[in-house]
């Protein structure tokens, strides 16, 4: 129950600072304070908020160039981009009940005629009441799990923070599967993108974790990132396993800190026809999205599935269809699509 009280606006600051810090002695989980300038922004920590799909570039999002999601173009303008994306955002929900994006963004196109135009999609999606995570891939030419030019880098993701810095729809993953450097040189990464960037709210910043995001338990125990969002990655071709091992694999990598980790990358073939409601599935996949989806529901997680849509990809939980902006959506596996509203607790 919340109480209203007549205070003045240091006595309030001093309140919540002492309410901050009683939660924590007491071994609870919260956000660290933002600025004054993100009043009204910050929340506590609650992964499950995020029942989401990624919307991909038919390149897998790594570009020397603008990255593109599937079904816009760079001849589109703002409106057409948000047309469109109005289209196959309502389609993520309607087929799927989704309520969150990942979008990629990258230094060639931020900042530019592209960029006036991709906001569209941005708009588009937080007009609908869609969370929007946007993260940074590298290009291909270099592709080391690493920060291609640390200053157009940074330049970035200031275009980035002043445009959206402001709007509490809007998250930032500063750098998607960081494998080029080691776990406490990324944790130095990360934590230089929160110093500088102190007017964003940290509980709007996603961390991945190390390697291919493929562990979180060491930014989780870095005390320079607390408060942040982390973000997972998790695949079933990295193994061959039973249901069991799958779901002990997962809960390896997330350690103690469910609470603040999206699983924002977990995919599995959608177009082959595998049948993912077969609890006695032999199929590694069909073994490991159910682990997965089970996991992700047990422990309270959101997820982020990919790709929602990337044309081209077998692992694409939708289709596109139409031209122009008349654009909608199909799912391509029934059976997939019910597993991921399992993991979202849309289902029993």
């Amino acid at each position: 129950m919340r109480i209203r009280v007549r205070t003045s606006p240091a006595a309030r600051r001093l309140r919540a600072l002492l309410a901050a810090t009683a939660l924590l002695v007491a071994g609870g989980t919260v956000a660290l304070s933002a600025p004054a300038s993100a009043a009204g922004q910050h929340r506590a920590l609650d992964s499950s908020r995020f029942r989401g799909v990624n919307w991909a570039d038919p390149r897998d999002n790594y570009a020397e160039d603008p990255v593109v999601p599937s079904g816009l173009s760079t001849s589109d303008g703002y409106a057409t981009v948000k047309a469109k994306a109005t289209a196959i955002l309502t389609g993520f929900r309607h087929e799927l009940g989704a309520d969150t994006v990942r979008l990629p963004v990258n230094p060639y196109s931020v900042g530019t005629g592209w960029w006036n135009s991709y906001t569209g999609a941005v708009d588009a999606a937080t007009g609908l009441g869609f969370k929007v995570v946007l993260g940074y891939w590298e290009g291909p030419a270099h592709k080391d799990g690493r920060i291609d030019d640390t200053a157009a880098w940074r330049s970035m993701w200031n275009t980035v923070t002043a445009k959206y810095g402001g709007n509490a729809s809007v998250y930032f993953e500063p750098m998607n599967e960081p494998f080029g450097y080691t776990a406490s040189a990324w944790a130095d990464t990360a934590a230089s993108w929160l110093s500088d960037h102190p007017g964003v709210p940290r509980s709007r910043v996603f961390v991945s974790g190390s390697g291919y995001n493929d562990d979180v338990t060491s930014v989780c125990a870095d005390p320079r990132l607390s408060g942040t969002y982390l973000s997972l990655h998790h695949y079933g071709f990295w193994g061959t396993h039973t249901y069991g091992e799958w779901v002990k694999d997962f809960r390896n990598r997330v350690g103690g800190c469910a609470a603040r980790t999206v699983l924002d990358e977990f995919g599995a073939p959608m177009t082959t026809g595998l049948d993912y409601g077969d609890a006695a599935g032999t199929d590694n996949f069909v073994r490991y999205l159910r682990a997965d989806t089970d996991t992700v529901r047990s422990l309270g997680m959101g997820s982020v599935y990919w790709p929602g849509l990337r044309t081209g990809d077998t692992y694409s939980m939708e289709a596109l269809h139409g031209s122009g902006t008349a654009l909608s959506l199909t799912t391509n596996n029934a059976s997939g699509a019910d597993r991921l509203r399992h993991g979202w607790a849309l289902t029993p």
